[in-house]
């Protein structure tokens, strides 16, 4: 079955196997993802309505054609601006995939830009999905990832200057550094400022939120999915996931991990929906 998240809102995701890239495609008409980051390099296409969701520092949209390129650990959201929603298809390129098709240029990679009118890039990410999606013929799936990385390499250059933060990073940098590091425990805003050297848990709040554009907890709950997503598809059961990652019990899990990813950690541990008609997304 599809995914669904509201009455007319679907999210449909196949992971093909060799590769380890995953295709998801999607139409959303109201509210669609919390903010959250990506392990792995996300490359788009929208198709029709308005995608609305904030990156690097402000707010954009893409409407139909647009090619949606972030990287690795770029925050996002996501939204329709309209009642009609929008509807788009998405690829997650593993980094090691996208470094060895680059040549192993690993530390020069980063998209130029958040959105690009490229219409043969988007034509070669909707081809992509479609044979991930349809997973008959590897030699048309090689083929298809072949094309799209060769249409990436015109957007793929230096990292983009991030913008200065409003005031010292270091406080916030620290935080992060130490919600990295204990993500999988339990504790408080007053220990986590301690940690940091912030004054209190208020200096840390607002350093944390000029420098990364959320909030501690919300970054402790994006790591904790990131490393439940990983643990999914090392064919963790939910449950096991969820208490490694340091959430409290499947339960809360499942409540994060469908408001940030738009499916449960079950269709996501399967690495496919299983919708027999779900191609007519990308159609």
């Amino acid at each position: 079955m599809a995914d669904e998240r509201g009455p007319r809102d679907v999210i449909h995701l196949r992971r093909d196997a060799a590769s380890g890239i995953e295709a998801v495609t999607a139409r959303f008409h109201g509210h669609a993802y919390d903010m959250h980051h990506h392990d792995e390099w996300l490359v788009g296409v929208t198709h029709d309505g308005i995608q609305d969701f904030f990156c690097r520092g402000a707010r954009r949209q893409s409407t139909a054609g647009r090619v949606i390129l972030i990287e690795p650990g770029e925050r996002h959201d996501g939204q329709a601006l309209r009642a009609a929603g929008f509807r788009y298809s998405m690829l997650y390129l593993p980094q090691d995939w996208l470094r060895d098709r680059m040549g192993g240029r690993d530390g020069h990679l980063g998209f130029r830009a958040t959105l690009a009118d490229d219409r043969h890039l988007g034509a070669a990410i909707l081809q992509a999905c479609r044979t991930v999606f349809d997973g008959t013929s590897p030699l048309a799936t090689d083929a298809a990832m072949d094309d799209l990385a060769e249409r990436l390499r015109g957007h793929l250059g230096a990292a983009p200057p991030r913008p200065a933060p409003d005031g010292d990073p270091a406080v916030a940098d620290r935080a992060l550094d130490y919600l990295h590091a204990h993500a999988a425990t339990p504790f408080g805003l007053d220990a986590l400022a301690r940690a940091a050297g912030a004054a209190d848990r208020f200096q840390l709040a607002r350093a944390f939120r000029r420098r990364f554009g959320t909030s501690p907890h919300a970054c402790l709950v994006e790591l904790r999915l990131a490393r439940a997503r990983a643990l999914l598809r090392e064919r963790v059961p939910p449950a096991e996931a969820a208490l490694m990652a340091g959430f409290s019990d499947q339960s809360h899990l499942g409540r994060w991990f469908r408001r940030a990813y738009g499916l449960t950690p079950a269709v996501y541990r399967r690495g496919r929906t299983d919708v027999p008609d779900g191609a007519h997304l990308l159609d």
